[in-house]
């Protein structure tokens, strides 16, 4: 992993992430929004202390664990990742209720579109702003877009200290087995 100076990450904050995705793909994951570091390197979920990568892998979606830079391996397994808004910032915080709303309704029109069987929100907190959803739990939710099953995830950053890496997994493998039946 690249060490970027402070300038540098600012610099990222004008930087689009492209989407890895595909049609029809078993699972959409989607993030907040890209942090400074992803906008910098290009690549979902990059800053090290985030546990995306290593929960998928756990929870048996991959069959090793990834680099955020190998990101494009994803489509062989049938998952993709997106955002709710794709402006890069260095915490969530910084996004206000509008850019999650609109995010909520960008990312249904993407769902529409690419028809992934399950579209997989990870942060109870952005998809209860970005759907107006403020009862959601993790977990499955009756709301569809489409076809389009929807689950919530807890947040794999590492300021997220409510979930370990273990229960994280258990949840992201009760995902998994349901995309798989």
């Amino acid at each position: 992993m690249p060490r970027f100076t402070p300038e540098e990450l600012q610099a990222a904050r004008d930087r689009v992430v492209p989407d890895v995705v595909a049609d029809g793909l078993r699972v959409l994951f989607c993030g907040i929004n890209p942090g400074l570091m992803t906008a910098a390197t290009g690549h979902h979920f990059a800053r090290p202390g985030n546990r995306f990568w290593p929960v998928l892998h756990r929870s048996g979606f991959t069959p090793r664990l990834l680099r955020p830079s190998e990101q494009q391996e994803l489509l062989s397994y049938g998952l993709g990742i997106t955002n709710v808004v794709a402006r890069p910032t260095a915490r969530a915080d910084e996004l206000s209720s509008e850019e999650y709303r609109e995010g909520g309704r960008l990312l249904a029109l993407k769902v529409g579109r690419l028809r992934p069987r399950w579209l997989a929100v990870v942060g109870v907190t952005a998809y209860r702003v970005a759907f107006d959803d403020r009862k959601a739990r993790v977990g499955p939710q009756s709301r569809m877009i489409g076809d389009t099953r929807v689950w919530v995830l807890p947040n794999p950053s590492g300021l997220n200290a409510h979930w370990t890496a273990g229960t994280m997994a258990e949840e992201f493998a009760r995902l998994r087995e349901a995309a798989e039946s």
